[in-house]
């Protein structure tokens, strides 16, 4: 019809279908969504226009993911050279406690290594990466790391152990459902710079966090495999290279280049945060965030603070370099 002069209110629903996928935008791809008005106007004038974007957010369970509960377990052998005449060998593994984590929670991370060899390692290092794939003509990768912490090198001869942790910060679901031109991974990769060396753990990141607890008292305990053991070198090796007693020490850490507190992020308090109850979200109704660096919605309940959008402590430092996608 024809709008005649003075104010019109056109009240409007509709129902989101369910295959709507989350809200997020990279710097070479996005899911966007919007409601746009248009009010058509005669011949030769222009069209008035106006949208207004929203934000979706299909939560991922990670219960819906099998054997998400177990621990992630990754082992690896190198034999390598020094002093020209000399062989050792490396043995790293690393073990998280999950398969997938949610906003806020830690991933409690266990790293073995023995050095059999008569040479000191370098420094081990652990990095949780994010790896985002668009597919276009060709497709196109995106790795950042997240965040990195550091330990010390392991003493020749010597059996070490380095347990850390590492927060995830706010980031985009790993999988992006009813999208299937960006797909987003991530993992935990654990290095020794000296022999170079190292093991990837892929991991979930969702909404819903893992359900420790059995559904029902019929469900079976499932028995949690053990870390790795590297089996014993080759006699010829031993021989050559004579007998050493492997000592046990443990791996201190050299350096953490995650920003704490996580103060915007679900179900973490601190004791230098005093939030009043009347900030606080209710449990029934609880504020939406949004995070940076790829940008997704999530949901902040509890005794916590939302930080905007353009805060700087959404994310720890890039340490990508984004002259050309890699």
């Amino acid at each position: 019809g024809v709008l005649t002069a003075g104010e019109h209110n056109f009240p409007f629903q509709f129902l989101l279908p369910a295959t709507a996928p989350t809200s997020f935008e990279g710097p070479f791809g996005k899911v966007l969504h919007q409601v746009k008005a248009v009010i058509d106007t005669p011949r030769f004038s222009k069209d008035y226009k106006c949208s207004k974007i929203f934000y979706i957010l299909c939560p991922l369970n990670l219960n819906d993911i099998p054997d998400i509960e177990q621990p992630n377990t990754m082992s690896i052998t190198k034999k390598f050279n020094y002093k020209l005449v000399k062989s050792g060998n490396i043995v790293l593994t690393a073990t998280s406690d999950l398969k997938g984590y949610v906003v806020g929670q830690a991933i409690q991370l266990r790293t073995d290594i023995e050095n059999k060899s008569g040479r000191d390692t370098g420094a081990v290092v652990a990095s949780l990466l994010q790896k985002v794939a668009y597919k276009s003509k060709r497709w196109i990768y995106d790795l950042r790391t997240i965040a990195e912490v550091e330990g010390s090198g392991v003493k020749a001869w010597k059996c070490a152990e380095w347990k850390e942790q590492i927060l995830v910060p706010a980031l985009p679901q790993s999988i992006l459902q009813g999208c299937s031109l960006i797909h987003i991974d991530y993992y935990i990769q654990v290095s020794l710079k000296s022999p170079e060396v190292s093991v990837t753990l892929p991991i979930y990141i969702g909404n819903i966090a893992v359900n420790r607890v059995p559904l029902s008292p019929s469900r079976p305990i499932q028995h949690v495999p053990s870390a790795v053991v590297p089996s014993a070198p080759p006699e010829e090796e031993e021989a050559a290279s004579g007998y050493h007693s492997m000592d046990n020490v443990s791996i201190p850490t050299k350096s953490h280049s995650q920003q704490q507190p996580f103060s915007y992020a679900p179900g973490l308090s601190f004791q230098e945060i005093r939030v009043d109850s009347e900030q606080t979200g209710s449990p029934n109704h609880p504020t939406l965030c949004l995070s940076t660096g790829a940008t997704v919605p999530y949901y902040a309940e509890g005794n916590v603070v939302p930080v905007p959008t353009a805060s700087s402590l959404i994310l720890p430092p890039e340490y990508s370099t984004w002259g050309y996608p890699y």
